[in-house]
């Protein structure tokens, strides 16, 4: 049980810990069905060289194989989709997100790309997974761990549900460390994104959210012992366009 008066950012904002949950969901109903569009948006397409990235490290195997991930968070299911695309028969990946209206929308972009048979999407809590012990083969979140209230829970639960020998990858905002970059990023990120957010989800709030849960976000090397500290060996990270995201990495042995 949490104790009382226990608080968390959101964004900028102090809130008590509970509420955190529901201030996010409301976040991402609101910018569901315009979700993938803003990311190409606010990363000038970069996300996608990003998400291209991770897949990279997660290397499904090619061959008919079982191969299963869990992908947290993901409810638009562009990392489940790229990785079936890189994948072998043998595979297949549950998307589990908190969010409806995310599950929607990935729902239908998986029958757009005949791939409902390969991917499945379950509304469920990244703090508190209704998976088995030791039942996937790989663990992946991509932008979205900064938003679960309990960080330390979510990575718990990633090190129950993972077998032996697999791997957890989180790719995620990071903290810029090229002068010069970080200025320019500093004044993107908040003059242009929430006014961007508005003009094409007419919610400049949820985005101004967006870049303030980045600045709140633990450094990597933070993170990384925090990784570490869920039990994880061979913990990395991998600073991606000047330190913009990270990947971080960590296998369960």
């Amino acid at each position: 049980m949490d104790q009382a008066g226990e608080t968390t950012h959101f964004g900028f904002r102090d809130v008590p810990v509970d509420d955190k949950q529901n201030l996010v969901n409301d976040v991402f109903h609101s910018v569901a069905q315009r979700y993938d569009l803003m990311n190409d948006l606010m990363s000038i397409g970069m996300h996608r060289v990003w998400k291209d990235v991770m897949i990279q490290a997660l290397n499904p195997p090619r061959s008919d194989a079982p191969f299963a991930l869990l992908d947290v968070a993901g409810g638009t299911g562009d990392i489940s989709f790229r990785a079936a695309g890189q994948a072998g028969d043998g595979f297949h990946a549950t998307v589990c997100d908190i969010n409806t209206g995310m599950l929607e929308v990935g729902r239908e972009r998986a029958v757009t790309k005949h791939l409902e048979h390969r991917v499945d999407f379950v509304e469920g809590n990244a703090e508190a997974l209704d998976f088995a012990n030791k039942s996937f083969d790989a663990y992946t979140i991509a932008f979205g761990i900064r938003n679960v209230p309990r960080i330390d829970r979510a990575l718990a639960e990633a090190y129950r549900v993972l077998r032996p020998g697999s791997r957890f990858l989180c790719l995620e905002f990071s903290t810029v460390d090229v002068p010069g970059l970080d200025t320019i990023y500093d004044l993107f990120s908040f003059k242009v994104i929430p006014p961007l957010g508005k003009a094409v989800t007419g919610d400049a709030e949820s985005y101004q959210y967006l870049v303030e849960s980045i600045r709140q976000f633990p450094k990597p090397a933070a993170f990384a012992e925090m990784i570490r500290d869920a039990g994880f060996s061979r913990v990395k990270y991998e600073s991606l366009s000047g330190g913009i995201v990270a990947l971080h990495s960590g296998w369960r042995l």
